[in-house]
């Protein structure tokens, strides 16, 4: 009987045991909360969309490589970007390249564009306005920090609408394009030619047989003379020489008559 009664008290002993939660580290704790579970759900819909993009790529390797070159391009412009510290000292340049010329030689028009574009950034009326892929420079009508009531007032600004009549420059690619395009031939007055023909103020590149026929004269200009060409000279002189004496005889028989 005392030896039944210690089986059945091992048994229960070992059904307790068994029956008792088993401590848990804080790993599994951290996995199996909330948070865990929704990280993990979260890297299993990436690790799927990855999967289904490789598939897909190697499937269509076309449009993968478009989708790829838009996306580099997107990138590369908006890392490219330029921003208002870069259109200052592309103005300050361009204006320190134009004070160097003769205002007899400048070009109106890019002197005008530039001394405006100055002008505005003196008066503090520039403006830059980021659009992710490029960026605008555009004027306003006050500076920022002006103290009158029309700069100050909300309901006077002028809306959004009047932008694109207030744009001065886009820049785009490491670029401002209208500022380039403006200082195109920035050393040449278009004001001196105006009075010439028609003909005489267009001129043409020239041609490929013009610019070797021009560069094959200047190496033969180095040459040294030989003896031939002497002789030809000499006698070109002489049949220049035989062909002015007759008419020296002529003018000085009518002197003397």
């Amino acid at each position: 009987m005392a030896s039944f009664r210690v089986v059945r008290r091992n048994l229960c002993a070992a059904a307790e045991a068994a029956a008792a939660p088993v401590s848990r580290s804080r790993w599994e704790k951290l996995k199996n909360s909330k948070a865990g579970v929704w990280c993990r759900s979260l890297f299993s819909d990436y690790k799927e969309a990855c999967r289904e993009m490789v598939v897909g790529a190697w499937e269509r390797p076309l449009k993968a490589s478009v989708y790829g070159t838009l996306l580099g391009g997107a990138y590369a412009c908006f890392y490219t970007k330029p921003d208002r510290t870069s259109f200052e000292a592309d103005l300050l340049e361009r204006s320190n390249q134009l004070g160097l010329l003769s205002p007899w030689i400048r070009s109106g028009t890019s002197d005008g564009h530039v001394q405006s574009l100055v002008k505005l950034r003196n008066e503090g009326r520039l403006r830059h306005a980021s659009l992710g892929l490029l960026s605008l420079m555009y004027r306003a009508d006050y500076d920022p920090d002006a103290t009158l009531y029309e700069a100050q007032c909300s309901n006077l600004s002028v809306p959004w609408r009047e932008l694109p009549h207030r744009v001065l420059d886009v820049g785009f690619a490491g670029r401002w394009w209208i500022l380039d395009s403006k200082m195109k031939d920035y050393d040449v007055n278009e004001a001196e030619f105006k009075r010439l023909p028609l003909y005489m103020q267009v001129t043409s590149a020239p041609s490929v047989q013009e610019v070797e026929r021009n560069e094959r004269l200047h190496r033969e200009s180095w040459l040294p003379l030989t003896v031939e060409d002497e002789e030809k000279e000499t006698n070109v002189e002489d049949e220049m020489e035989s062909e002015v004496r007759p008419v020296q005889a002529v003018v000085e028989e009518q002197t003397q008559a």
